[in-house]
C-alpha cells in the first residue's frame, strides 16, 4: 500500500467537566487527527494524544506534530508498506516520540483493515463483541462531591472506578468511597505524586481492598517501585514508566509491578502494544487498556485492542459522553449495561462526524506524499 497524502486536523473539544490529576487540570482536549489516504483512496485515521504541556511525558502536542511532519510522514513518502507492522520498524530509529509514532502507525492499521474489509478488532485477533469498561475520576474538591460523582457512574453501569489521588487527597477519600461502595471494583492512581518517604501512607491503602495502586512513584523509577511492591499486598500497576516491551521486561524482572496500564499512544502504536500483550500473558502480568481522554478516533483504536481475550480487567475507555457533550465520530460510543460494543465495520468501525469536527477544528493542513516531500 502506498500513501499519497496526509491531512492533519487540529481540533479542541471542551470537556464536560474539568479533569484534575496531581499533574494539573484539563478543561479541554486539544489533539490532532492524522488522516492518511492510500493510492486507491482508502482513508486511515489515527489520533495524536500528546498533551499541550510536557507533564505526562516529554512529548507535547506541538513537538509531536513537528515530528509527524518533519520525520514520520517523509518516511512514508513513496514507500510501499506491505503490512502495518512494517511501520513500527520504519520508525524504529527515531528515539522516543511514541505518541507521534502511534498517531501515524494507527492510521496505517486502520487503512489496512479497511482494505481487507475487516474490523481492526478482528484483524488483530480480538474475539469480543463488547467490553466491560471502567471510569477514571479526577481529583475532587471534597469527599461528598467524590462520593456523589461515583454514585452516578455506578448507576450508569461502570464496573470499575479509578480514583486519582494526591497528598492530602488520598486516605480520607478512598475510605469514604469504600464505605459507601463496599463491593465496588476500586483502584487508585497517584500519577507519581509520592515517594519512599510516603510508605506508611501507601501501606495504609492495603486495608481498602483496592484492585491496584497505579504509578505511585516517579516515571523513570523501577527500583523503588520494586521495593514498594515487595512490602504491599496490593498490586502495583505501572503506567508512565511503560514506553516499550523492554520497559515491561525490566519491570517484570525487577518485580516493580504486578499489572501494566497499556496505552497505545504511550508505546508507539499497535505493533508494540501487541508484543507487550503477549509478554504479559506469558509472564502472568495483568494487562489492561488505559485512556488518554481520547476523542472518538483514539477511543475506537483502544476498543479494538481491549477486545482481545487477554484483557480481562475493565480499562479506562469509557463512553464518549464521559468526557464530551459531542464526539467527532459516528456513532459515538455509548455505555450499554456497563459495556461498550466493539465496532464491526471495516477498520476502526466508525466514521468522522464532519458537522461536529468542523465545529471544533482549529486548522487543517494537507501534505502530499506521492510526489515527494512538499
Amino acid at each position: 500500500m502506498y500513501f499519497r497524502k496526509a491531512r492533519l486536523i487540529h481540533a479542541e473539544l471542551p470537556l464536560v467537566a474539568p479533569f484534575k490529576t496531581s499533574y494539573g487540570e484539563l478543561k479541554s482536549k486539544d489533539f490532532y487527527i492524522v488522516e492518511l489516504v492510500s493510492e486507491d483512496g482508502i482513508c486511515g485515521y489515527g489520533e495524536l494524544e500528546a498533551f499541550p504541556i510536557p507533564d505526562y511525558t516529554e512529548e507535547t502536542l506541538d513537538t509531536a506534530i513537528l515530528i509527524v511532519k518533519q520525520h514520520l510522514l517523509p518516511l512514508l513518502a513513496q514507500k510501499e508498506i506491505h503490512t502495518p507492522e512494517e511501520v513500527n520498524q520504519l520508525f524504529g530509529w527515531i528515539q522516543g516520540n511514541e505518541m507521534a509514532k502511534a498517531a501515524v502507525e494507527l492510521a496505517v492499521w486502520d487503512a489496512f483493515a479497511k482494505r481487507e474489509k475487516r474490523s481492526l478488532a478482528k484483524m488483530i485477533g480480538a474475539t469480543k463483541d463488547s467490553i466491560a469498561v471502567g471510569v477514571s475520576v479526577g481529583l475532587q474538591q471534597d469527599v461528598e462531591a467524590l462520593v456523589q460523582l461515583i454514585g452516578r457512574y455506578v448507576d450508569e453501569g461502570y464496573e470499575r472506578v479509578k480514583l486519582k489521588i494526591a497528598p492530602h487527597k488520598d486516605i480520607q477519600f478512598i475510605e469514604a468511597v469504600r464505605k459507601k461502595f463496599p463491593n465496588l471494583s476500586l483502584m487508585a492512581d497517584a500519577n507519581s505524586a509520592y515517594n519512599r518517604e510516603d510508605f506508611s501512607l501507601l501501606k495504609e491503602l492495603d486495608q481498602y481492598n483496592l484492585e491496584m495502586i497505579e504509578q505511585p512513584f516517579g516515571t523513570k523509577d523501577f527500583v523503588d517501585h520494586a521495593w514498594l511492591q515487595a512490602k504491599l499486598k496490593t498490586r502495583i500497576c505501572l503506567d508512565e514508566n511503560i514506553r516499550s516491551l523492554d520497559d515491561v521486561k525490566q519491570a517484570h524482572m525487577l518485580g516493580s509491578c504486578q499489572a501494566v496500564n497499556l496505552k497505545l499512544a504511550r508505546v508507539g502504536g499497535m505493533s508494540e502494544a501487541l508484543k507487550i500483550v503477549k509478554y504479559c500473558k506469558d509472564n502472568d502480568l495483568l494487562v489492561w487498556c488505559g485512556g488518554m481522554l481520547e476523542a472518538g478516533i483514539g477511543r475506537a483504536h483502544n476498543i479494538a485492542l481491549a477486545a482481545r481475550d487477554e484483557f480481562t480487567f475493565p480499562g479506562d475507555i469509557s463512553a464518549s459522553n464521559r468526557y464530551f457533550n459531542e464526539d467527532i465520530v459516528s456513532p459515538a460510543f455509548a455505555l450499554i449495561q456497563g459495556k461498550l460494543n466493539v465496532p464491526v465495520n471495516p477498520g476502526i468501525g466508525v466514521t468522522l462526524n464532519l458537522n461536529v469536527l468542523q465545529k471544533y477544528t482549529k486548522s487543517t493542513e494537507e501534505i502530499l506524499l506521492d510526489k515527494g516531500w512538499s
